[in-house]
């Protein structure tokens, strides 16, 4: 503290202080609106593309370090299907279907077990890139998996990145499943419209 300078003229100083922020602070925002319509030519005017992907989805629920971990087990009185389970996933994504292969992401989110009949999951996703110009821009997934049907397919809802205003689909085909671990590796093919 200043020497000389009362406890009373100090403690008026610094009132005068944080009274002048809020004022400046509220002046600069007397015009904000929460909301407001923007021009969709600021979009439409850049070309869509449409982008295709391919890579291999490995779900580890066994080892030391597994990518897929329950956090809700199902009541012991549910259907064959593990109605109401549901597991957070920091899933690796490689080129290939060898674990070993070229890393090109991680998808990350969870699955639920949705279904009293069949093993069905809803699925919960980001796919997020590492690789070349996507680093940082992610995929993003909501749909319904039913695991035991040759071909599943799920929506894209979004996505950031390169991948703003994203729409379209993925197609997972398991590539293969271990039915002691759990441990599986599926192919995802991915359609997406993004600008």
């Amino acid at each position: 503290m200043a020497e000389g300078l009362s406890p009373f003229i100090i403690f008026s100083l610094l009132i005068s202080s944080a009274l002048s922020v809020i004022l400046v602070t509220a002046d600069n925002y007397k015009d904000h609106v929460f909301g407001r319509s923007l021009d969709p030519k600021l979009i439409v005017s850049k070309k869509q593309k449409l982008s295709h992907f391919r890579f291999y989805w490995h779900d580890i629920l066994s080892g030391p370090k597994p990518t897929a971990v329950n956090i809700v087990r199902p009541p012991s009185n549910t259907s064959a299907s593990s109605f109401g389970f549901v597991a957070m996933i920091d899933d690796p994504i490689t080129i290939g279907p060898e674990l070993s292969s070229k890393l090109v992401g991680r998808a990350q989110g969870f699955y639920a077990s949705a279904s009293q009949r069949e093993v069905s999951l809803l699925m919960s996703m980001n796919f997020a890139f590492i690789e070349g110009k996507y680093n940082g821009s992610t995929i993003t997934v909501l749909g319904r998996n039913p695991v035991f049907h040759t071909v599943r397919e799920m929506p894209v809802i979004g996505g950031s990145g390169l991948f703003r205003f994203a729409r379209g689909y993925v197609q997972a085909r398991t590539h293969k499943f271990d039915i002691k671990s759990g441990d599986a590796t599926v192919e995802y093919n991915i359609y997406v419209l993004h600008y």
